[in-house]
């Protein structure tokens, strides 16, 4: 647990009580910090070991406190607690911020963090492995893996790796990474900002909190993200996937998106002093992430691939684009009525197999260009495109939709097609 006397004596509030908060009340209370915390669900409550306060903070005097600290699905565009903060003079704060706070009490360090619409996750992942590769302490938190709060600090010299989302950027003020990355930025969550405009800036804001000496990493392959690195002024490193070669020798890095990827994560290895031979080792014996083009299964010569955490059409195409001949399960809740970013990718799908409540209007889309079935369940679409499937074809999950009409997460989603997968004879 990461722990320090920045926090010694002060209040805070936390709002949640899911992973990161139970880790920032944790981290707060062995710090010696006073802790009021509040969750709507009982059993939330109940796995607090003690030593706080429980009271919703919307109904506390705040004056005095020194954050409110706020889980990442917090909707503070709407959520009355960013008004009584606000009024109370208290700001609103993330696990994220707490860590930068504590950055002074921890053994000397650098920090990377990654933000993007797509590939975030991944890239997270490879520069922790490479890192890991080249026998470089590392431990990787924020929006992957274990709260960071949670995690033990590392010794001298070691690097922490953070994923960060709009989400927790947007609850945090004084997190100077040493690299920063963007991946992309795509129209996505605009259900918390006012316009893609205010999502980009929240992306944006990584690198505004940069020192000069620091290291910014760009993927310049799409218009917001050139005008964002066109602002930078400190060091920067524009990157393209056109600039990676042959990709073959990496099974869990295929397609242009992950090419992308991994020119991001050699950029940062660059800045970081690896060298390109442990660089490549590295590249060859990444396992992937779970949901993220997952390799399932090879049956009868047909390759299972599972890119459940495909939620829109921007993300599913550059899946499309790695395989020659597939069969899609696609559906699910849309985030938009049409998949116009796949299309350049439609000379690749043999048959598309529709789910969810988007299955029709999906199937209605596809249908002029392509055969199509209207599955309708996981299952179904499962065992239509096995049956149809040839060898050397490729039978992929990329939904371009969210999961919540059927499937309580993406990663719920993807378990299922695995459970699919596995059960066929």
């Amino acid at each position: 647990m990461i722990t320090s006397d920045a926090f010694r004596g002060k209040r805070y509030a936390v709002l949640g009580l899911a992973r990161s908060g139970l880790a920032t009340v944790a981290a707060l209370v062995a710090s010696g910090a006073e802790v009021l915390a509040w969750d709507a669900r009982e059993e939330a409550r109940a796995q607090v070991s003690g030593g706080v306060t429980f009271a919703d903070p919307l109904t506390v005097d705040l004056a005095g406190y020194d954050g409110v600290v706020v889980s990442p699905g917090v909707p503070i565009n709407r959520h009355p607690i960013a008004d009584h903060a606000h009024k109370s003079g208290v700001p609103l704060i993330g696990d994220i911020e707490l860590f930068a706070q504590a950055q002074a009490s921890l053994p000397p360090h650098k920090v990377v963090g990654i933000t993007g619409t797509n590939g975030k996750s991944t890239t997270t992942a490879l520069i922790h492995h490479i890192l890991k590769t080249a026998g470089v302490p590392t431990t990787m938190g924020g929006n992957i893996g274990l709260p960071i709060l949670m995690q033990d600090a590392l010794p001298n010299g070691g690097v922490y790796v953070l994923e960060l989302s709009s989400y927790q950027i947007d609850l945090t003020y004084s997190l100077a990474c040493d690299v920063a990355v963007l991946t992309n930025v795509t129209p996505d969550h605009l259900d918390r900002y006012d316009g893609f405009a205010d999502y980009a800036a929240a992306k944006e804001r990584l690198f505004t909190l940069q020192h000069v000496d620091q290291i910014a990493v760009i993927a310049t392959e799409d218009d917001p993200s050139r005008m964002i690195a066109s602002r930078i002024n400190h060091r920067l490193h524009r990157v393209a996937s056109t600039t990676v070669g042959d990709q073959s020798d990496w099974p869990s890095l295929q397609g242009p998106h992950n090419a992308q990827n991994v020119a991001c994560a050699h950029a940062v290895a660059e800045a970081l002093g690896i060298s390109d031979d442990i660089v490549a080792s590295a590249l060859k014996t990444f396992g992937g992430l779970p949901h993220r083009m997952e390799r399932v299964r090879e049956r009868y010569g047909v390759l299972f691939v599972n890119d459940s955490k495909a939620t829109n059409p921007t993300s599913t195409a550059p899946a499309l684009a790695a395989y020659p001949t597939v069969h899609w399960i696609l559906g699910g809740l849309a985030k938009t009525d049409e998949l116009d970013a796949c299309a350049p990718q439609f000379s690749h799908v043999k048959a598309a197999y529709t789910i969810g409540e988007a299955g029709p209007m999906f199937a209605q889309l596809l249908a002029p260009h392509m055969a199509v079935t209207q599955s309708v369940t996981m299952e179904a679409a499962v065992a239509q495109a096995a049956a149809a499937a040839q060898p050397g074809e490729t039978v992929l999950l990329s939904p371009a939709c969210a999961s919540f009409d059927q499937f309580r997460d993406y990663e719920a989603r993807g378990d299922a097609f695995r459970a699919a997968v596995e059960a066929l004879a």
